[in-house]
């Protein structure tokens, strides 16, 4: 396919696309640093090897995935033109996003009781990288959420339609990608010592 072919708006929907893939591809390949850089530290003699994540952050993973499977439900019903479903299942997927940051805050919380702070005396690297990947994910889930937030809005002013979805498909291709890299995070985490 060439890609110089094509009316105005389709070239503007290529573009769109792609910028949004090279910021996914910048941000997989930050996230594979800090994951390596997690990975080579952990020879470090200082490095806590029996630490369990909280609860939360469990339950939160499952938040976020049930966030995607509502956004795909959403875009179905955009297809079908149900708009009452597509409001429903936008709100669903904005209230699980929140939760998954709610918890992921709640999990915060019980490492510090456990003694853990991100810096000063009672923190070690082991917490700093498990509060740095988590805490910039986060910011990530925020970006997705505003992006969310704009899709609601332009979806009572009924600005998609079949014909026009561009805005809609950005935001759920970037929020399930932030709800993939956070499975792969939390089973990093998870499982890697």
């Amino acid at each position: 396919m060439d890609l110089t072919q094509g009316t105005i708006i389709e070239k503007n929907r290529r573009a769109k696309k792609m910028m949004l893939w090279f910021a996914i591809i910048s941000l997989i390949m930050s996230f594979a640093a800090w994951t390596s850089a997690f990975i080579v530290s952990s020879s470090r003699p200082d490095w806590l090897k029996d630490f369990q994540l909280p609860n939360s952050f469990i339950l939160s993973t499952v938040f976020i995935m049930f966030s995607s499977v509502s956004f795909i439900l959403a875009k179905r019903a955009l297809k079908r033109e149900n708009n009452k479903a597509i409001t429903i299942w936008l709100l669903v997927t904005l209230v699980l996003g929140v939760a998954f940051i709610y918890n992921q805050f709640v999990g915060f919380q019980q490492i510090i009781n456990q003694g853990y702070n991100f810096t000063g005396p009672t923190s070690n690297v082991t917490m700093s990288y498990i509060y740095l990947i988590a805490m910039v994910h986060i910011v990530h889930v925020v970006v997705g959420l505003i992006c969310l937030l704009v899709v609601i809005y332009n979806h009572f002013k009924q600005k998609y339609n079949v014909a026009n979805m561009l805005g809609f498909e950005l935001a759920a291709t970037f929020w399930h990608f932030i709800d993939i890299l956070w499975i792969y995070l939390f089973l990093f985490l998870y499982f890697v010592r």
